[in-house]
């Protein structure tokens, strides 16, 4: 939970720096400090503005069933192998604490189909070592592997997700993730029985962030509402 994560920041981006894939599940609490472990989104500046001190980002999924939390866990480590960059699973203490059927997807192979030149398997005469680090003292050296890594966050792109329901004829438009998108499709079948045509749209990852569909909607819609 959070309290945890924050004492964890200084490796979470030294792994970002290093570029390497990791899987990190944060279900989160209200703050400061320790904070409860009542429902919060406490943790989404920290979680999508990378957390620790450099320009870094994290891979972030924003599940809002346990089924999602479930299937996330495959997803994310897909995703950190495919970037070689951390990815985390938020979540919030709602469904962190919620009992529902989930279906289990078959076991894979561990070995990843992406590139694994990077993984110290031990040396062999064929090859120097794999030394991973993120200590770059040379100023010149830090700012074109800054470079590198935000072309790599700006990549990500392609892989945004979000789920729509109701917004094909919407005037109004909810935006939300986790419990608080769940409780937003109630509100939206509550508000279309009552002939008000409202929306919602739930990012499923909080970076890449589903910007370009928001503003789409944002363009046609009469209001939005960011519900947390």
């Amino acid at each position: 939970s959070s309290p945890g994560i924050s004492l964890k920041m200084e490796g979470i981006s030294y792994i970002a720096g290093a570029e390497l894939p990791c899987l990190i599940l944060n279900v989160v609490r209200g703050g400061p400090g320790l904070g409860t472990i009542q429902p919060s989104q406490a943790d989404y500046f920290q979680s999508t503005k990378g957390g620790g001190h450099g320009d870094y980002r994290l891979i972030v999924l924003a599940p809002a069933s346990v089924q999602e939390m479930a299937d996330f866990v495959d997803l994310g480590f897909e995703l950190a192998f495919k970037y070689r960059n951390p990815a985390m699973i938020l979540t919030d203490g709602l469904i962190g604490q919620m009992m529902e059927k989930v279906e289990l997807s078959p076991q894979k192979e561990r070995v990843s189909s992406y590139d694994q030149s990077w993984v110290t398997t031990g040396k062999t005469k064929d090859r120097e070592r794999n030394i991973i680090t993120s200590l770059n003292l040379d100023p010149d050296l830090q700012y074109e592997h800054n470079l590198k890594l935000q072309a790599k966050y700006n990549s990500m792109d392609q892989d945004v997700m979000f789920e729509k329901s109701d917004c094909d004829d919407a005037d109004f438009l909810l935006v939300a993730y986790g419990s608080s998108a769940r409780i937003c499709q109630k509100v939206v079948e509550m508000a279309r029985s009552r002939g008000k045509k409202v929306g919602l749209l739930r990012p499923q990852t909080l970076f890449p962030f589903p910007s370009v569909e928001i503003g789409r909607m944002a363009r046609r819609v009469k209001a939005m509402m960011a519900v947390e």
